[in-house]
Parts: C-alpha cells; structure tokens; sequence
C-alpha cells in the first residue's frame, strides 16, 4: 500500500548488512517498522497540529516566552525524570537539584543519559536533541562539551523562547494546570503573544480537597478574599469555590484534575452530615482520618456536578503512591521524581464515586489515567459502564501516564483500549510534562500508533485500506481530542486572534 523510497532504501541496507549502527538509530522510519507505519507516519502524522490538553508548563513563562541561559536551565532543572535517573547512575545531589554550576550538571547528565539505554528517558532525550537543536550525535561524556556549545548558541537566537518551541512542534493548544486561587491572565497574554498558539487554564483541583493538610486553613482565607465572600457556612464555601470556578470558565477552561492516589477510598457522609463535616472544617477543627474522607468525597461528587453543569471534562490521576522518601522529599521537594506505583486501584470506591454522580445525571465526560499498568484492563472495561445516550466515549481510558509512557505501555495502552472499547474514539496523547521540550512525545506516541496499526494491517488482523488508517491516525492524533474534549464556540477556542 506505501511505498517510501528512504523505508526501502534503509530495509535493503540493513538487509544487506551495511547500515551502521549509528546511522540506523533515530532515522526518518524511527520505530516504524512495516512500509505501511511508515507511509501512514510520513504521510499524515507527521504533519498534524498538536493538542497537548494536561501538561504544567507555567503560564507566566509562555506569556513572557521565557528564553534560556543555557541548555541545563531549559532541559534538566526543572525536569524530574531526568533527576531520578541521574539519582539511580550514582550522581551526587549537588548535580541535580544542589548548586553545581549548569555545566557540570549537564555532563553529570551526559555520562547518565548512555545508562538509560531501554528506559523512555533515551529516546526522548535523542529526539528531543534531533528535534529542537537538529544534533543527531548521542550525548554521552565524548559529545558532551560540542553539544553543550551547539545547544547554547541556538538558545541565544531570537526564536528559541518557550513559545518559539512550542510552534516548532506545531502546537495549537497547550492547557496549563492551575490551582484554583491562580491568576489566569498569562493565558490570555501567551495567546494573543503566540498569534497561532492557544493556551487555556485548567484545574488542579486537589487544594480544595486537601481538608487533612494543616495549610488548609490559610487556604482557605486566601479563597474568601479571591471569592470576595466572608466563608462562615458550609453554603458561603461552596458560593466562594462556585465563584473561582466561574472564573476558570470566563477564561476558557475546559478540564479539571484529580489524583486519586495510591489507597483512594470513597465513602460519602449520612445524608445532611456533609454540612457538619464543613462546618467543623470551617471552624478550624482537625477533622478524623474517617471524616476526613467522608468530607473528600462529598466534595468530588459536589465538584464533579459543577463541571458537569459548565461543560468541563473531569480527569481523574490514579494510583500514585507519593509517600516514599521523607529524606529526598525534604530536599528536593514533592515534585523531585521520589512518587512510585501505588497498588491497584480500588474500583469498588471509583465505581461508587461515578455512580454518585451518574444516578443524578450529574456524570461530567471523564479521562482515567492510571499509574498501575495492573488496572488497564479494568479501567478500559470500566468506559463502557457509564453511557450515556448520544456521547461518544463519554468515559476515556487516557493515554500511558508518568511511568508507562514508554513504547511498551503506550502499546499495552492501545491494546487495552482497542480490546475493551471503542480505539477509533480514542481521544490521544498528552504531555503532563514541565518542559516544552517534552512536545516531542507526540511525535513518539504517533510513531507508535503509526506502527501499531501498520503491523496489524499487514499481517491481515485488520483492513489494509488506506483511506480508513489514515482517517483513524488524523483522529486518535488530533480530531478526536478537538471534536471530543476541546470543541466550544463552535469549534473555536477563546482568546483565538
């Protein structure tokens, strides 16, 4: 069905036993591994916008497209994967998040980045170099110092701030991940500053479920001055939260998240018992570990109906255990790359959770991410238990999340997505990452799919018609998430020049 010239040219040479090793590593054909993966890669993929609807890159530094000193401050120090692998290759903290100099730090990543052979971290890096840089060498201790001066003297062109890279990627969308009390006017300023490019708020709504957290009381006053209401009452908490949520709405948000994480249990209050709950919270009491989820879950089924009411999608993050190390957290803080994989999930408790509001109509189009790869399966089945007439793929299984975006969880991804539901619904890829550089993961994730298809097409398990591969690549990549997730205003996003 295809028939790209540079496939066969590198299939006859490797037939032949002439192409060398350096040359047959990050090729155009990357990953793609049949003449039809490749025609289906180069033909459509390769060439769609990117929606990127969960990442946390920071509005301020789009709106002022932040530039770079050096290579180390765009690429490692705000990167917790690339931490955690410097941790497992021996290297001292005062390369990783200490006060090394940018320089030492980038050849401490050097000699790590040649042990991340089979981990996700290798291919990222190198497509991320070829991509961005357009350095086809591999980094490692030999390449280091030419790399290192190669990176910074593009970093000092003019077109290489944040949302400069963001449009080499072919961006049109990046939502941010906001807390509720967050100033939202960097979106409107990185957008109309990009011209092309959209970037939307979203929720992290995890601040008002922290009722256990002792700065929630401070939280909590800093939520009454944004609301403009004196919180005293169960009902003038809820108006203040209704207050920034509309808000978030006027400014053209679409999403909420969650992370449920590792040991979630949901268990709503006797009816009634909910206000009291508030009203002890209010007052400044500690609340019982008991209470504490009562009170959490009423307020993910109380969240989960004000999206519903404004259109949003709610997106729920399972199954990260974050309590590891209190030696490492303390030194480089919650987001230093110490979280693992928690156990499975507790499907009785999210079951429970989606009913409540689904028996109430109240259910808002969900995304499950799960970080336990154990829960594919049954979060895959689990979309198809909550219908709803005339929604498409109301419930997603998300994209491999954190630790599984790698090629094999994104495939066992697909897999579970195609065997359980419905795959040409399936609504695509997204970063959740801290770096515009991670925007190449789209392309990896297309190449993927690209080969995914092509091998199931040539081995005959599906049809090998062109024009349906194509439609399902355009739509897993791009208009699914567009038609599914992001369509308002007529398929227009706000602050769109």
């Amino acid at each position: 069905m295809y028939n790209k010239e540079d496939f066969l040219l590198a299939e006859a040479a490797k037939a032949l036993g002439t192409a060398p090793v350096a040359g047959s590593f990050l090729t155009p054909n990357f990953l793609l591994d049949n003449k039809t993966a490749a025609g289906l890669y180069h033909e459509v993929a390769a060439h769609l916008p990117i929606l990127d609807y969960h990442n946390h890159l920071h509005p301020q530094n789009l709106a002022e497209n932040k530039t770079f000193a050096n290579i180390t401050q765009l690429w490692i120090t705000h990167d917790p994967y690339k931490h955690r692998a410097m941790r497992l290759n021996g290297v001292p903290e005062k390369y990783i998040t200490g006060d090394a100099a940018d320089k030492e730090k980038f050849l401490k990543w050097a000699e790590t980045l040649p042990n991340t052979l089979g981990n996700p971290l290798y291919h990222w890096s190198c497509l991320e170099l070829q991509t961005v840089f357009g350095i086809n060498k591999l980094l490692n201790p030999g390449t280091a110092e030419e790399i290192w001066h190669s990176c910074n003297e593009q970093l000092k062109r003019n077109n290489f701030g944040m949302l400069d890279i963001l449009k080499k990627f072919n961006t049109e969308l990046v939502c941010t991940s906001d807390d509720l009390l967050d100033d939202l006017a960097f979106h409107q300023a990185a957008t109309f500053k990009s011209n092309n490019i959209t970037v939307l708020p979203s929720l992290r709504a995890d601040s008002i479920l922290n009722v256990g957290h002792p700065a929630f009381s401070n939280w909590l006053k800093k939520l009454a001055a944004q609301a403009g209401v004196t919180i005293h009452s169960p009902e003038t908490f809820r108006e203040a939260v209704q207050i920034r949520l509309d808000y978030f709405s006027d400014t053209g948000c679409l999403l909420a998240d969650h992370a449920l994480n590792a040991g979630f249990h949901f268990n709503l209050p006797a009816p009634k018992k909910e206000n009291e709950l508030l009203q002890k919270l209010i007052q400044g009491e500690v609340l019982p570990l008991a209470e504490q989820v009562q009170l959490q879950s009423f307020l993910l089924v109380f969240l989960g109906e004000e999206y519903r009411k404004r259109g949003w999608v709610m997106q729920l993050h399972i199954g990260a255990q974050r309590a590891t190390s209190t030696r490492l957290r303390k030194l480089a803080g919650p987001a230093g790359g110490f979280a693992t994989i928690g156990k499975t999930c507790d499907i009785d408790s999210l079951c429970c959770f989606l009913d409540a509001l689904d028996s109430q109509n109240n259910l808002p189009k969900t995304i499950l991410y799960t970080l336990n790869p154990a829960d594919n399966e049954a979060l895959a089945t689990l979309t198809g238990s909550f219908a709803e007439d005339g929604v498409t793929a109301k419930i997603q299984f998300g994209p491999a999340w954190w630790y599984n975006d790698h090629l094999t969880g994104i495939e066992k991804q697909l897999l579970a997505v195609a065997s359980y539901g419905l795959l040409p619904h399936f609504i695509g890829m997204t970063t959740d990452s801290r770096s515009v550089l991670s925007f190449t993961r789209h392309d990896y994730f297309r190449r993927i799919l690209c080969n995914l298809l092509g091998k199931w097409a040539e081995a005959g398990r599906i049809p090998s018609d062109k024009s349906t591969l194509e439609e399902l690549i355009r739509n897993i990549s791009y208009h699914n998430a567009k038609n599914w997730l992001l369509k308002i205003n007529n398929g227009k996003y706000k602050f769109t020049k």
